[in-house]
């Protein structure tokens, strides 16, 4: 299985001209990316790759751009108007300054931490990066450099370096079910034949810290709702705390998944998930629904994916239907409250641990008390999804990003 991680470093060009010619560059790149989707978009079926480069290459190395410039072009043109017409939207209109460019056109210098960058009719520009340490750890043989990917916003130049490993799932001998909830995540840790060997719980603060900022916003806005778009400080605060906001809840999504992870990989667990597909189309009244429209579950989901990836664990999805409401251990379930359940044996615990528990033994029930490696082969009514994105298999190939430190 592939897996690639995506990292995002600042870049500085020495000198103005260089600075100039980059962004010369970056906007013919969307200009003529623009001018092909224009082209193409009133066509009943979208152009294959070669109709696309009989029709296009010629006009582009004209205007100065490398082969592999050309190529890139079009690709993203035909994936931008295939996108937009699955979705049934109206024609795209390109803003960011953004291209992709293949190894034949840059050469990252790892000693001097420079990048040169081919640009239009053949020249180079040379781009100082903004170094951080924990990059290094990709820089082993274990992980390749492929494209990357170079943006320019704000007069700042940012490059994203997609570096590529092969990862093979290591065999693993427990489950973890793990629970996400809008104040903490649950899990619980079985072994093959169903033993309860531990369970515990992680408090995420994160989305109550994130919900306050959004209020603010929230109410400085209602404070002025005709202007406070064009009123420069009001847009300015209201910014500053959305901003805060997400931060917030990347920061906590990142720690938690951190924690999850490093209890699977000392249990040498593998790690069962919600598959919370359409949770956000149900109308569970005002309150509610402005909690989890805020709610990162799905970056919670994503983080642990990622994270386990990087140790060769692999991650599952199940349907979470009832696993809060049935007892793990036969019997029924008592209902003290809405937040907890009193077990056929005595024990009073956590709906939110009842639902991890059942989460494991459901995954147990599907693949059976035996271990045995997940394969392309498997039955899909077992419902189970190696992916967040439904109909993927296995071979999929996951996108990792991994933002660079503020």
């Amino acid at each position: 299985m592939r897996v690639y991680a995506t990292v995002k470093v600042m870049g500085v060009a020495p000198d103005p001209s260089l600075h100039h010619k980059l962004y010369l560059f970056l906007r013919s790149y969307r200009d003529w990316t623009q001018y092909i989707i224009d082209q193409i978009w009133s066509c009943d079926k979208i152009p294959s790759m070669r109709e696309l480069h009989s029709r296009f290459y010629g006009l582009l190395r004209s205007m100065g751009f490398r082969a592999h410039h050309c190529h890139k072009i079009e690709r993203r043109a035909k994936e931008i108007v295939k996108s937009v017409k699955k979705n049934n939207g109206s024609k795209p209109v390109l803003k960011k300054l953004t291209a992709r460019l293949d190894y034949e056109d840059y050469k990252l210098d790892l000693e001097s931490k420079t990048l040169k960058i081919a640009v239009l009719d053949n020249e180079w520009v040379i781009v100082k990066l903004k170094w951080y340490s924990y990059i290094n750890k990709y820089l082993n043989s274990d992980w390749k450099l492929k494209e990357i990917l170079v943006s320019f916003r704000n007069n700042n130049i940012w490059v994203y370096l997609v570096f590529e490993k092969q990862v093979i799932p290591r065999k693993l001998r427990t489950v973890m079910g793990v629970d996400i909830n809008f104040d903490n995540v649950t899990y619980t840790i079985l072994d093959m034949n169903g033993k309860l060997v531990t369970m515990g719980t992680i408090p995420f603060k994160g989305l109550r810290k994130a919900l306050h900022y959004k209020k603010l916003a929230e109410k400085i806005q209602k404070r002025y709702p005709r202007n406070w778009r064009y009123v420069k400080w009001v847009r300015r605060v209201r910014g500053r705390w959305l901003r805060r906001a997400g931060n917030i809840l990347r920061d906590t999504s990142h720690y938690v998944a951190k924690k999850i992870v490093g209890i699977a990989d000392e249990h040498d667990s593998v790690i069962v998930l919600e598959d919370l597909e359409n949770i956000k189309s149900n109308n569970n009244g005002k309150r509610f629904n402005w909690r989890i429209h805020f709610w990162a579950y799905r970056r919670i989901q994503e983080y642990i994916y990622y994270k386990a990836l990087m140790r060769n664990m692999l991650t599952v999805f199940i349907d979470p239907k009832y696993t809060s409401k049935k007892s793990p251990i036969g019997g029924k379930l008592i209902f003290l409250n809405y937040k907890y359940v009193k077990l056929p044996n005595g024990f009073i615990v956590t709906r939110d641990l009842i639902a991890s528990w059942n989460l494991a033994l459901k995954y147990l029930q599907m693949k059976g008390s035996k271990w045995s490696m997940w394969s392309p082969n498997s039955p899909l009514r077992e419902g189970m999804k190696t992916q967040p994105k439904r109909g993927k298999p296995v071979q999929t190939i996951p996108k990792i990003t991994i933002v660079s430190k503020r």
